[in-house]
């Protein structure tokens, strides 16, 4: 028998690509938050895990409050089941730099990075075992929803298409991050609800990738003019990777630079095939 999961956030970025990528193997059913709080606790008996990929304005601009932290209120919804959450939070909890690790010094510097981090803490004293915090780096892929004046903040993947439709292309020779396909992202969920991996992980490529090489790749199949300009002094060129050891060693999944450029051309064939009309 599949595993039952539940996908809280259906219509997001995160939410519609899991349940496409993880339906084939799982038994997958999905819920808007308020409907999921609602649900008789006896439908979920058989729940293996909840994942919860939504959000909402007040916690990602303002202070902490319980009201605003959707994962808390989730949490307290399966407190007394037997199924695990999956806890999708950031990699803006921690101070900027390079090969971070899931010890490195924290240091949120906004209030959506400091709520994360509250609210990290909070499922881990409550839930201590049942809990698989996955602190993500920057994925990219497409949203099937193009409902971008909804979305809660912008992804470098919507700021770029966003740019790319405005005929601009930013020049960022000098700044790297840390990417991962939303392809290869499913593909770690899975391996990490078949094993049943519980505790904090980075979920990152695990090395530097500069932008201007992820660039060129999600701008291949673009026919239109296009200029490209410095980066305005106002934008903020935050450096950094994480390291994934300790997620290599718990899973057994190829994480690639070539598996990344190659789901990056796929992005730009999808993207502008639709655009370039």
């Amino acid at each position: 028998m599949k595993k039952k999961i539940i996908i809280i956030g259906k219509n997001g970025f995160i939410g519609s690509n899991l349940i496409k990528l993880l339906k084939k193997n799982f038994d997958i059913k999905s819920y808007a938050y308020v409907k999921f709080l609602n649900i008789n606790p006896k439908l979920l008996s058989d729940v293996s895990y909840v994942i919860n990929c939504t959000s909402n304005k007040q916690y990602v601009s303002k202070k902490y409050s319980e009201k605003n932290d959707f994962d808390l209120q989730i949490s307290k919804k399966i407190k007394d089941l037997n199924c695990k959450m999956i806890f999708l939070t950031s990699r803006k909890i921690y101070k900027l730099g390079d090969n971070l690790n899931e010890s490195s010094r924290l240091k949120p510097n906004c209030n959506y990075s400091k709520n994360k981090l509250y609210t990290e803490k909070k499922l881990l004293k409550n839930l201590k075992n049942r809990i698989l915090v996955l602190r993500i780096s920057n994925l990219i892929g497409i949203n099937k929803f193009k409902n971008n004046h909804k979305k809660i903040h912008r992804t470098f993947i919507d700021n770029f298409f966003f740019n790319v439709q405005r005929g601009i292309v930013f020049n960022n020779e000098k700044n790297y991050k840390d990417f991962l396909s939303v392809n290869k992202f499913g593909e770690i969920v899975e391996k990490l609800i078949n094993k049943k991996v519980v505790g904090v992980y980075n979920i990152s490529l695990g090395q530097k990738v500069y932008l201007a090489k992820l660039i060129n790749w999600l701008n291949l199949f673009n026919k239109n003019k296009y200029k490209s300009v410095d980066i305005p002094k106002r934008y903020k060129t935050e450096c950094f990777y994480l390291n994934n050891d300790k997620l290599m060693k718990k899973i057994n999944v190829k994480n690639r630079l070539i598996d990344l450029q190659k789901d990056c051309k796929s992005i730009s064939k999808i993207f502008f095939k639709k655009n370039n009309k």
